[in-house]
């Protein structure tokens, strides 16, 4: 099947005791044995569910995996991968990531033994040389959270396999519909479903995703035994969600396009960062890992002071000054104070982001509206 087709029937089919084509919401805890462990496949909600079966089936088939995950919250996800590795392991990340996730990092796992070493990755190589006898994981964004950096997936594979490492790539900026990091040598893809995969600002919800079948069962076992399992509700709305992540990704990249080229031709706009752009570092890396550019946009000003950005947040009517990202509808937020506040200042300015950085999720809505009202609010 082709990315469109797939996305609307891989992984899910008609409910076999009514003929629903929508798979149902299993609304229930737990389920009627006949007998002690003579049962239908399910025995209690949180370690099965046939709504997050079907979501978890469909996951894995459009990233191109074969077992998916799922999770209450894209950090959830990311605290279950964290439970692959024991006290003393060491974990390489991109210096320019969601600031949940350095947080997660730094705040929790730290104190359980785990290191982390935050560098820049757009030179795959760089990633050698701080490589130890007890580095277990490689963790990047590709596209980065807020920076747009592009990160060579397959150049970081090869160098996690000949380390025998485990690669994890958070594909919530690209989405399946962008991007396969599996594809390119990935052991784990990793998604906060509420952004792209949702994408009607409606659900909250993390996956895991894998090829390996032992790495699964590790996960299914964090998975059953720590507990942060979504409800089946969260699940139907993000296997609704995925049916048209192809319409809509189309329209997030085509007006990704005219917003960039806006922001970049605007006189009071000094920086605009947006893979798309031939200048953009490492646009050619992107070009061949990404089947198109997305609708995540960050500039600074000229005028580069908190007052000014303040001044273009709160004067947005289109674009909602809110936290999150991937809705149909546009956002416009400031990282320094949102997304990233929870990285401390010297590190955000160290590795480029600036207090006066604003990011957009650019929406569906119609592009001469959404450049009218950047216009009106930059001035």
């Amino acid at each position: 099947m082709k990315l469109g087709t797939k996305l609307i029937h891989a992984g899910v089919a008609p409910d076999p005791s009514t003929g629903a084509i929508m798979t149902p919401i299993f609304q229930t805890s737990t389920y009627v044995q006949s007998a002690p462990g003579q049962h239908k496949g399910y025995e209690y909600a949180r370690t099965q569910n046939p709504t997050r079966d079907a979501l978890q089936n469909a996951l894995a088939a459009i990233e191109n995996g074969t077992h998916g995950i799922s999770f209450g919250s894209g950090l959830a996800a990311t605290d279950g991968v964290m439970k692959l590795l024991s006290p003393g392991d060491e974990v390489i990340a991109t210096n320019d990531l969601y600031g949940g996730t350095y947080r997660i990092f730094t705040k929790v796992f730290e104190r359980y033994g785990i290191k982390f070493t935050f560098i820049g990755m757009e030179d795959a190589k760089n990633i050698e040389a701080h490589i130890t006898p007890q580095t277990k994981m490689i963790w990047l964004e590709t596209p980065t959270n807020p920076l747009l950096k592009i990160i060579d997936i397959a150049a970081c594979a090869q160098i996690a396999r000949k380390n025998e490492i485990m690669l994890c790539v958070d594909n919530t900026f690209a989405s399946p519909y962008l991007q396969n990091p599996l594809d390119l040598g990935a052991d784990i893809v990793l998604h906060s479903a509420t952004k792209y995969l949702g994408g009607h600002s409606d659900v909250v919800h993390g996956v895991v995703i894998v090829k390996n079948e032992e790495l699964a069962k590790q996960l299914y076992f964090i998975q059953n035994s720590c507990g942060a399992v979504p409800g089946p509700q969260d699940c139907f709305l993000v296997l609704r969600g995925i049916k048209t992540l192809h319409v809509r990704m189309q329209r997030h990249c085509e007006n990704g396009i005219i917003i960039a080229n806006f922001l970049r031709n605007h006189a009071k706009v000094d920086k605009v960062f947006w893979p798309g752009f031939t200048d953009h570092p490492n646009h050619d890396i992107a070009k061949q890992q990404m089947r198109g550019f997305g609708g995540m946009i960050s500039f600074t000003l000229k005028d580069d002071n908190i007052e000014a950005a303040n001044r273009i947040l709160s004067n947005t009517h289109l674009f909602s000054l809110a936290e999150s990202l991937g809705g149909v509808e546009s956002l416009i937020g400031h990282p320094a104070s949102m997304t990233h506040a929870s990285i401390p200042r010297e590190e955000r300015i160290k590795n480029g982001l600036a207090d006066s950085l604003i990011r957009l999720s650019v929406g569906i809505e119609d592009a001469g509206d959404l450049t009218d009202d950047l216009n009106k609010a930059i001035g």
